[in-house]
């Protein structure tokens, strides 16, 4: 995978961190949108799928190849692995609770020079771990992708784009993307965030449809 063809997790997490501190932005629901992202990426990818036979959404495995990025790939072998299939919110909720899920994240984005790794102290005592920005391109590209996706009505928009704006708008950290919040036309373009879209659906097949319903 090219240095900034980035996963959906390591996106949202871009997003979710302050460029400079390279600390979480208050209030929001990071990890969610995390435990998401990883499963629409098995889905993109079409490791798993979801089942809607029944009335609860089941997701199912779809396919055992191997998966090169080892967190993805131990996503995927809990999924095989399950002694039941689950939601498809259980299993966000899952995936959001794996151990060391940010740093996790983080530390793909430092392999691929986007990021490093660094520490600051909090109240003189606690040390946390930061991931400043060092290579501030591959998130410029990426907003810019959201705004293009949020501002503009077309058919051509991938299914990546559109799982991208609904996790981080449910996430609060469309940030920069959506425009000033109290703005009459950035609160038309959030509520467009929140739709996913609902024009933007449309651009996708049936399938991938039902999936985004799914996950958001």
């Amino acid at each position: 995978m090219p240095r900034c063809q980035l996963s959906l997790h390591e996106e949202i997490l871009l997003l979710a961190l302050r460029d400079k501190e390279g600390t979480i932005v208050g209030g929001t629901h990071y990890s969610y949108a995390l435990g998401g992202a990883l499963l629409a990426e098995l889905l993109l990818q079409k490791r798993i799928k979801i089942d809607e036979s029944r009335r609860k959404k089941l997701v199912a495995v779809a396919s055992s190849k191997r998966v090169s990025e080892p967190l993805l790939s131990e996503c995927l072998e809990k999924v095989k692995t399950a002694k039941r299939r689950a939601s498809v919110q259980t299993w966000v909720g899952r995936f959001a609770g794996l151990k060391h899920l940010r740093h996790r994240v983080a530390l793909g984005l430092c392999e691929r020079g986007i990021l490093k790794a660094d520490e600051d102290t909090v109240l003189l005592i606690f040390k946390r771990k930061t991931y400043p920005e060092v290579d501030p391109e591959p998130e410029r590209e990426l907003i810019e992708r959201l705004r293009q996706a949020i501002f503009t009505y077309t058919r051509e928009l991938d299914p990546r784009t559109v799982v991208l704006v609904a996790l981080a708008h449910s996430a609060g950290i469309l940030g920069d993307a959506r425009g000033d919040p109290g703005h009459a036309s950035g609160r038309r373009r959030g509520r467009r965030g929140a739709n996913g879209s609902r024009h933007d659906r449309h651009a996708l097949g049936p399938h991938a449809r039902q999936d985004l319903t799914a996950l958001t």
